[in-house]
């Protein structure tokens, strides 16, 4: 675990902060990757926060227009 962490992370509690955003910015197309990269490798790593945002995504998904 410790050879998988990286010299600049975000923590769970700033992930939950940005979650949102995250995800409205995905359901449009953006390029999260880019714009969110510590929240996108934290994602990748944490199934926590990861469960967190697949709930919200479908929960975005399923809302009307």
């Amino acid at each position: 675990m410790v050879a998988d962490t990286d010299e600049v992370e975000i923590s769970c509690d700033d992930v939950f902060e940005l979650l949102d955003s995250y995800v409205e910015l995905e359901a449009r197309g953006e390029d999260v990757a880019r714009l969110l990269p510590l929240v996108k490798k934290h994602l990748e790593r944490c199934m926590d926060c990861r469960e967190e945002f697949e709930a919200l995504r479908r929960i975005i998904q399923a809302s009307p227009g």
